[in-house]
């Protein structure tokens, strides 16, 4: 199991880490390639609806499958994508270098992985064991950002790129083991989800009775704020801070805490979530995130406020993810765990979708980001309200059927 976590925490960590570490081209590209914000902004907005409308399809391909031909092929999408990002500098060859990591991250993020894990782990340490595993997914930025800012300052945006690449390309080999890890760990008696497999439901019938629920939905609706808050963060918070004059190396060191206090983050909201309400946590993760954007903008933008501010949320950066993914397993069970995950990520990739591109436009109209802000934090407050009110409770007919148990209070 131990070795199922570090190498699934490997892929996630250089999955993750090369994502969020993109915003950190596009000023050179702006300069040197002549790319427009709104350009660069689309095609990460482009990243992050692909990896949203595929994740469905690649998690029910790793549930039918098995997951490692799925991480094999989307590394080595993921990878092409950043090497056609050095080589084609127009909108096309941007767009089709966004559309190609979204497939790659579709498989070799959260999605896919998360699952695995969830079914070699027992109930009782699913919440923490996932926790841990996303918490994993910082790592990556903790190291990755500032390798990323160093090989532009020394070498140059291609460069560093090209680097990047390789990097992704090494995820192939975490992935090679993991087959006949999930296949030894889901053999084993004591970690078997006997009630999950006694339901054999189709998918179609899993997919109807899920969109019919109003807790699905409300998670699904809020999930949207998630995306939309932080990928806008992570692919223009440089940009902003060079506007406020804000050293290009403070941006670097930002996402770098960012990564560093999610670690923390993620594996804290973990243990909670074993203990205490996942919704309610979830609507805390929300109101906490909006409130610490609030609180950035009000004071003076400083190097200082900045690095507390990239602290700040950090740690509630991915604590999202073991809360989500114990609520649909609890509620709807393991069986199509991957496509009904999809779903709900679905909708946290259209709001990043929404939040890279509406970002760049908002700047390349008006000069400023200040329209963005505000949109964040509208959005953070309505997302707050949806979780806190979700209905947490298995649908009627799972009930019946003595499938998932009700979540305590």
């Amino acid at each position: 199991m131990i070795l199922l976590l570090i190498l699934s925490g490997a892929i996630i960590s250089i999955c993750m880490g090369l994502r969020q570490s993109l915003g950190l081209f596009m000023r050179p590209m702006t300069i040197d390639a002549g790319v427009s914000a709104a350009t660069f902004g689309f095609a990460i907005a482009l990243q992050n609806i692909v990896w949203g409308v595929t994740q469905p399809f690649v998690g029910a391909l790793a549930d039918k499958h098995g997951p490692r031909p799925i991480l094999i092929t989307t590394a080595l999408l993921y990878a092409s994508g950043m090497l056609l990002m050095v080589f084609s500098h127009g909108e096309l060859g941007l767009d089709i270098a966004g559309f190609l990591l979204g497939i790659g991250t579709a498989g070799t993020a959260f999605g896919v992985l998360i699952g695995v894990v969830t079914r070699a782990t027992p109930e009782a340490r699913r919440s923490q064991t996932v926790g841990l595993v996303a918490a994993s997914g910082s790592l990556g930025t903790m190291v990755l950002a500032p390798l990323g800012q160093s090989l532009i300052n020394n070498f140059g945006w291609q460069p560093a790129m090209v680097a990047f690449a390789v990097i992704a390309s090494s995820m192939v080999l975490f992935a090679l083991p993991i087959k006949h890890l999930a296949i030894v760990l889901n053999a084993d008696p004591s970690r078997s989800n006997a009630n999950v497999i006694a339901r054999s439901k189709p998918l179609r019938e899993a997919l109807r009775e899920a969109i019919g629920h109003r807790g699905y939905l409300f998670m699904t609706l809020a999930f949207f704020a998630c995306g939309f808050q932080l990928v806008f963060i992570t692919t223009h918070l440089p940009a902003y801070l060079q506007l406020c004059g804000i050293a290009p190396g403070v941006s670097a060191t930002a996402l770098g805490l960012i990564g560093l206090f999610n670690t923390f983050g993620t594996y804290g909201f973990g243990l909670l979530g074993a203990r205490y309400s996942q919704k309610h946590l979830l609507a805390m993760i929300y109101l906490l995130r909006t409130l610490f954007i609030v609180g950035f903008l009000l004071v003076p933008i400083s190097a200082t406020t900045t690095l507390i501010f990239a602290a700040a949320m950090g740690t509630l950066w991915l604590g999202v993810s073991p809360l989500v993914t114990g609520i649909i397993g609890r509620v709807f069970g393991l069986e199509h765990f991957g496509t009904l995950y999809g779903v709900v990520f679905l909708s946290h990739q259209v709001g990043s979708f929404f939040g890279a591109w509406m970002g760049g436009l908002v700047f390349a109209r008006n000069g400023s980001y200040d329209f963005a802000w505000g949109a964040l934090i509208a959005i953070g407050f309505i997302a707050f309200t949806l979780q806190w009110l979700m209905d947490e409770n298995p649908p009627k007919q799972s009930q019946r059927a003595g499938g998932a148990q009700p979540v305590p209070a």
